[in-house]
């Protein structure tokens, strides 16, 4: 196989799994190369993702050798496409009666959210997360282009437990402006006592969801080592929740102009 054909292949496998480390003896096997020459397929594919910012691929020396790519994004892509992501959100037929705005599109669509899963990876990686942790419903695909972009686990809280879940622990939180009593429940299972976990949620206004899964996951005895929000409301000003991670500011939804006005969140413009 001519050299072009491994690298076009060993390409495709690094970015279907990134974090996840790979074996250079295993590559060397496959392509019945030596490990010198695919050492420099790998310098040849490494040199051009950082030369177009495409994310880094990682050599990891020993006795086996391993190789990993890892997306991670630059400030200037990050707020590229998330400009892009508000300019969808702005637009005026997306304004429902009551004040509401319709993003269902937006977040069930594979290609915005896989950046958006790259922007969490890129941000919370340092963290060693171990477990990207949310409710149902409209947060899962956020949440698993997150866990996909980091190589881990999805575990997904329910708002009624489940009989094919086992035992569960049920617990009560307070949603919303109005501070509406809700339930959220987790098999006991699902999480490893002591596992470094990452909050990911699609939308925030007071932040009671997210306040409610920080408690929860102190009652599985896992710290929390990060939390991420896709979009976050100017309203109500006062957030139950606290070092939070935003990726696109809600300022306000005007019914009678019909316009929506967002922004990126101010640690991507700063």
């Amino acid at each position: 196989m001519r050299r072009a054909n491994r690298i076009a292949a060993i390409t495709k496998t690094l970015v279907e799994r990134p974090h996840h480390i790979f074996a250079v003896g295993d590559f060397a096997d496959l392509f019945g190369v030596a490990r010198s020459t695919l050492s420099e397929d790998l310098a040849i594919i490494r040199s051009t993702f950082e030369l177009l910012n495409m994310g880094k691929v990682e050599t990891i020396s020993g006795a086996v050798g391993g190789v990993r790519y890892l997306p991670e994004l630059s400030k200037e892509q990050m707020l590229q496409h998330i400009n892009g992501f508000c300019e969808r959100l702005q637009e005026p037929q997306r304004i429902l009666p009551g004040g509401f705005v319709y993003t269902d599109d937006l977040i069930s669509s594979p290609m915005l959210l896989q950046t958006v899963g790259q922007i969490f990876a890129t941000k919370f990686q340092m963290e060693e997360p171990q477990y990207v942790v949310t409710v149902e419903t409209a947060g899962i695909p956020v949440a698993l282009q997150t866990a996909h972009a980091l190589n881990i686990p999805l575990v997904i809280v329910r708002r009624q437990s489940r009989p094919t879940e086992g035992p569960v622990l049920t617990m009560n939180f307070l949603s919303g402006p109005a501070r509406q009593v809700e339930t959220m429940s987790l098999s006991r299972r699902a999480l490893p006592r002591n596992s470094r976990v990452l909050l990911i949620d699609d939308f925030m206004k007071a932040g009671g969801s997210l306040r409610g899964l920080v408690d929860l996951m102190g009652e599985f005895e896992c710290p929390v080592v990060g939390k991420g929000v896709l979009i976050e409301t100017g309203w109500p000003t006062e957030k139950l929740i606290q070092d939070y991670l935003p990726l696109i500011y809600l300022q306000e939804v005007n019914v009678e102009e019909q316009k929506v006005h967002a922004r990126p969140a101010d640690w991507i413009l700063n």
